[in-house]
């Protein structure tokens, strides 16, 4: 089987194609146009059995990775984490597109990623939906800053008014479909149920989780799940010394992230699970902030438990759950 790494960007993605020790690089533009050239670049090149592996960078590589899939290529999408590390581990300092692509190739060789699988139909049409919610939510927020910084004249004022109430309309509607949709289908309602069951997890936000969650067949536990959403804690030490104060890693999906930072807020005042592990962390002198990482963190290792079993929450089993920092 021939292996082609691929480094993506919003605009490009560069190729490495490792035939029998060799590479071929070539670049191409990240749309249909540049899809179907790369498929005709790996014709002309005999390639039939090829594994594609490319870094789970959000939306610039969805579009690609299904495309790769339903050309008939195998394709493993990977925490950009993993490949940072194996990169280190080979002593790779080069950070040009090309030689990320090479990179990527290299560990797709080695380490033999797992197989990606494409999301349902219907998990793809809730993703559209709830990403569009989130940017329609992000404009009408923009629209009330201008607002509230005063409108420079009453025509201004007039439109900013009338474009709110636009946006408030399009919310509602949007909001109201992606009730429906989950609805229509059994297993999202059945999973809405469950992760609605955990405190500080409502309609919307389950809606966000079971659209950004892929199946958790790719994750050997909940620790993984966390490294996929960029949860997992970075520290810098040198020796027996921390150099800086740890953080997110953030190297992983944004939008599941983000789903998760309300509902954390929200679960430090009433589920008493992650009140408990919280003031844990208080004691041992942690941050504000380095705690409300934590509490997403524990949060999701909970969905991740919740999903995983097919039972609602239970405090009992949530003080099992992996996950503490």
């Amino acid at each position: 089987m021939d292996i082609l790494g691929i480094d993506i960007s919003k605009n490009k993605f560069d190729v490495a194609l490792l035939i029998e020790d060799e590479y071929r690089l070539a670049t191409f533009d990240n749309d249909l146009v540049g899809f179907v050239a790369l498929r005709k670049w790996l014709k002309k090149r005999r390639v039939d059995d090829l594994h594609a592996c490319l870094e789970a960078t959000g939306r610039y590589r969805d579009e690609l990775a299904l495309f790769l899939h339903e050309t008939g290529y195998q394709v493993s999408v990977v925490n950009p984490a993993r490949i940072q590390a194996y990169a280190a581990s080979q002593l790779k300092r080069n950070k040009t597109d090309k030689e990320g692509a090479k990179i990527i190739a290299h560990f797709c060789a080695t380490q033999a990623p797992e197989r990606w699988t494409k999301p349902s139909p219907a998990q793809q049409e809730l993703q559209a939906m709830v990403r569009q919610l989130d940017a329609l939510q992000t404009m009408r927020q923009q629209e009330k800053n201008r607002l509230q910084a005063g409108a420079p004249s009453a025509v201004v004022l007039e439109t900013l008014e009338a474009h709110v109430a636009f946006l408030d309309e399009q919310i509602s509607q949007l909001m109201a479909r992606i009730h429906d949709h989950i609805d229509q289908h059994p297993d999202l309602k059945q999973q809405k149920a469950l992760l609605t069951s955990i405190p500080g997890i409502a309609d919307v936000t389950a809606a966000r989780l079971l659209a950004e969650i892929p199946s958790l067949e790719r994750f050997e536990g909940a620790s993984q799940l966390a490294a996929y959403s960029g949860l997992t804690p970075r520290e810098h030490q040198s020796g027996s010394s921390v150099l800086r104060r740890g953080h997110l890693s953030k190297t992983g999906n944004a939008h599941l992230r983000r789903a998760l930072y309300m509902p954390a807020l929200v679960a430090l005042r009433w589920n008493p699970i992650i009140q408990v592990f919280a003031e844990r962390l208080r004691e041992r002198g942690k941050p504000k902030m380095v705690i409300v990482g934590a509490v997403m963190r524990k949060l999701l290792h909970i969905v991740y438990g919740v999903l995983k079993s097919g039972n609602p929450f239970d405090p009992s089993y949530a003080v099992n759950v992996q996950g503490s920092a």
